[in-house]
């Protein structure tokens, strides 16, 4: 039993089809297949149920899985353990995050002091970072929603308000602040229905009793500032200290309207010194920043 033989498996075992499992291998799939035969008849039963073209993990491949990815990842733990006995320069961050925004200063800072630092940066929803973080495949997650499982550690980072962004010229930019429940009539802008934002906007909308009335939804801030400011609706922002003359921030009286970006790491899985560097320096840019 080889290495390798159990990383082909683990891909075989999550795509469920050898063709796939090829292509996302490099390489060809008769190889593949003899390679998941050879293990099977290793391990001394088959691990995948055969019909026609299609294969299903079957019991004993279920199992074997479960055994195979914890081998995998305490063999990756050891090696990010070797890795921080080299020194910081050598460590790796993998980090998880559903916005990057806020990070741009204390990442670019941090990478300027750790240039050889190995960064890898993956831009998903809360339900796939809570995957990732269970299996071990980041070690720090960046986000503005709560995830609350059981060993996972977080700290709050960031307090943002959300405003309320109108054009100048709009009929509401004279205003000092707003209550959403005045806005039930207004031509808005929003993200994406499965966009982390638009699920915190949802639960501030809900709770002042207004369904708001979309007229364009995008899938980035800077595409909600470009809108607002061209006239085509008002929308809910959190950047403060945006300073544009096209575009006014009205402080929201109520609701209260807050984003908690947090950072969270899972208290089982090996952290390595470059990661625990990174979380701390973090904690510490915004805590100057405060």
């Amino acid at each position: 039993m080889e290495l390798l033989q159990l990383r082909y498996f683990q891909t075989v075992a999550r795509t469920e089809h050898m063709t796939k499992a090829a292509q996302e291998l490099h390489i060809a799939q008769p190889a593949l297949s003899k390679t998941i035969s050879r293990l099977e008849a290793d391990v001394g039963v088959p691990l995948f149920d055969r019909h026609g073209g299609r294969i299903r993990l079957n019991t004993f491949g279920k199992l074997y899985l479960d055994k195979v990815e914890r081998a995998l990842h305490l063999l990756e733990e050891g090696q990010k353990e070797i890795n921080e006995l080299a020194g910081l320069q050598h460590g790796s961050i993998h980090l998880a995050t559903s916005t990057l925004d806020p990070l741009s200063e204390p990442l670019s800072q941090f990478l300027a002091e750790h240039p050889d630092v190995n960064f890898q940066i993956s831009q998903v929803g809360t339900d796939d970072m809570m995957k990732m973080m269970e299996m071990g495949q980041v070690d720090l997650c960046f986000t503005s929603m709560a995830m609350e499982q059981p060993l996972l550690s977080q700290v709050t980072v960031l307090r943002e308000d959300v405003y309320l962004a109108v054009p100048q010229g709009h009929r509401l930019a004279d205003r000092t602040s707003i209550n959403l429940d005045e806005l039930k009539d207004e031509a808005f802008i929003g993200y994406k229905e499965d966009f982390i934002f638009q699920q915190m906007n949802d639960k501030f909308f809900q709770e002042a009793g207004i369904t708001p009335r979309y007229v364009c939804r995008v899938d980035e801030p800077p595409a909600i500032a470009s809108l607002v400011r061209a006239g085509l609706g008002v929308a809910l922002f959190g950047c403060s200290h945006v300073q544009d003359a096209k575009l006014k921030l009205l402080p929201i009286a109520k609701p209260e309207c807050k984003r908690h970006y947090r950072l969270i790491w899972h208290e089982k899985h090996y952290l390595s010194l470059a990661a625990r560097q990174f979380r701390d320096d973090v904690i510490q840019y915004f805590s100057n920043k405060s």
